[in-house]
């Protein structure tokens, strides 16, 4: 039983790591965000294809009228990808990765707006925790400042990303991760495919590699491995665990790109990630 729960538990950490690259990667491919969000999707998409297929995975949307969300959410995760890139461009992994991991709090606020759930006083006590936190980021608050930039960018990928876990929400338990996953960069890659024809894209060949490392490493390994441990983990473990990923970024940004985090980041970061663990644990209870 124990050897089963470590090993459920490694691969929840194997995928906070591999997701985490996308800080590093990102900030360090030379092209414009959406390029680099549309080339990832793209070949994320077939390596997902691929991999359903092999797996047998149904690829199926059981009504039609799950077409219009998986759509709309597909959306908001290619809008949410976007200006993480550019929080990471503008700032610092660090930065950009603190200011979206304030989505836990912005999901508990916009939760009641989906579903038929009581809106709890605890969260303001938790929103202006958050907000505490991003103001020690930033206690200059000037929007000709890249950090300041990169860190409304970040808060903007939060708010992106929480519209769609809450639009996916009630589809998890219907359809495979995998097979939605797959779907999200399908209808990333669509909507992004003009980028191509107005954008530079001079720089693919040379920023392949690392382009690849996105998709694989981070988009299809490791947000698969992420989904599979939802079967071993309520939702509320699983953030609490996975609250260490900007830990992971700033530790691979520090090792690959030599940023060193200033107190303003780690007394702000730690704020931030206060509250996820808070509330996850409140959740839980």
């Amino acid at each position: 039983m124990q050897n089963t729960y470590s090993k459920n538990l490694s691969g929840l950490l194997l995928a906070t790591l591999f997701i985490s690259t996308s800080g590093v990667l990102g900030k360090h491919i030379a092209m414009p965000s959406e390029v680099i969000i549309w080339s990832r999707s793209i070949v994320a998409m077939l390596i997902l294809y691929a991999f359903c297929k092999f797996k047998n995975i149904d690829l199926t949307i059981k009504s039609s009228k799950h077409v219009v969300p998986f759509i709309i959410s597909g959306i908001f995760m290619a809008a949410h990808w976007i200006t993480y890139f550019y929080a990471l461009k503008l700032s610092s992994v660090a930065i950009g990765m603190l200011s979206l991991y304030t989505f836990p709090v912005i999901i508990a606020f916009l939760e009641p707006l989906f579903f038929k759930v009581k809106f709890n006083a605890v969260y303001i006590v938790l929103g202006v925790m958050v907000l505490f936190g991003v103001y020690i980021l930033a206690p200059e608050f000037n929007l000709e400042s890249s950090n300041v930039q990169g860190i409304l960018f970040g808060l903007l990928s939060a708010l992106f990303y929480a519209i769609r876990i809450l639009i996916l929400k009630q589809y998890v338990i219907q359809y495979n991760g995998i097979m939605l996953m797959f779907y999200q960069t399908l209808i990333i890659s669509i909507c992004l495919l003009p980028v191509l024809f107005f954008m530079d894209i001079s720089g693919f060949e040379s920023q392949y590699p690392y382009i690849l490392l996105l998709a694989l490493l981070t988009t299809a390994i490791g947000h698969s491995l992420m989904v599979h441990s939802l079967q071993f983990f309520t939702v509320s473990a699983s953030s609490i665990i996975s609250s260490v990923q900007p830990v992971f970024g700033i530790i691979l940004a520090f090792i690959f790109l030599n940023e060193i985090p200033t107190w303003n980041t780690f007394v702000g970061g730690s704020l931030i990630l206060a509250t996820v663990i808070i509330e996850s644990i409140r959740s839980k209870n």
